[in-house]
């Protein structure tokens, strides 16, 4: 399946996106987990349809962003796929340690250190981060970009800052980037490193762009995943 590149869809600062997300959580109460499985769920849609892979590594890091890799890894292995899951770290933040437990309790691999596979998700660092990356993220980083196997990140290629496009030593090279609600602007300043870029319905309502002065028209009207770049 081909889908066809969608352009005019405005892109926000980390920032921005911080505050959709507290309009969400606090306003809407439209919790963290039902936006986490909304980009789960079209993460592994997106792995299935762009990469077929048989084998699949989830890296995932402790919060939000490691929670949506976690819950494509639930997806994947519901469509066939074989799934290992690698941790940044142990402690991992309400949400995403539920979505860890439900991978243990279904049987899905952990394991303390990378696995080669057809497909390697990154799910390590979200629009959070600023400057280099350090410590396990760094080193689960740069085994990534050291495998054969087309890397799919979740929301941005861990390491790049999304607001200002800066690569962080080191950065992922993904073959494809799934960025969430709409496009950060970071990642229109390195297409090297986002790869194909592909935009997931997290289930925002227009309203909470308004508050920003941005007039979104719905880019999922044919369905949760559209392409960008």
């Amino acid at each position: 399946m081909t889908l066809p590149i969608r352009i005019g869809v405005p892109s926000i600062s980390s920032d921005q996106m911080r505050e959709v997300d507290r309009i969400m959580v606090e306003d809407l109460h439209i919790e963290l987990e039902q936006m986490m499985e909304n980009a789960g769920s079209t993460l592994a849609l997106l792995a299935d349809m762009r990469f077929s892979p048989s084998s699949a590594t989830v890296l995932a890091g402790p919060g939000g962003n490691g929670g949506g890799g976690l819950a494509a890894a639930r997806h994947l292995a519901n469509r066939g796929v074989s799934v290992t899951v690698v941790l940044e770290r142990d402690e991992l933040a309400p949400a995403p340690h539920h979505q860890a437990d439900i991978l243990l309790r279904m049987g899905v691999a952990f394991s303390p250190s990378p696995v080669s596979a057809d497909l390697v998700v990154d799910a390590v660092l979200g629009y959070g981060v600023h400057g280099d990356p350090r410590g396990r993220a760094a080193e689960l980083i740069a085994w990534a970009n050291d495998e054969r196997s087309p890397i799919l990140s979740l929301d941005a290629p861990s390491g790049l800052d999304l607001t200002t496009g800066a690569a962080g030593t080191p950065t992922v090279r993904a073959a494809a980037t799934l960025t969430l609600a709409l496009p950060k602007r970071g990642l229109e300043v390195r297409p090297d490193l986002v790869g194909e870029l592909y935009l997931a319905d997290i289930s925002v309502p227009a309203e909470v762009y308004a508050a920003f002065g941005l007039e979104v028209a719905d880019p999922f009207e044919a369905g949760p995943l559209v392409r960008l770049l």
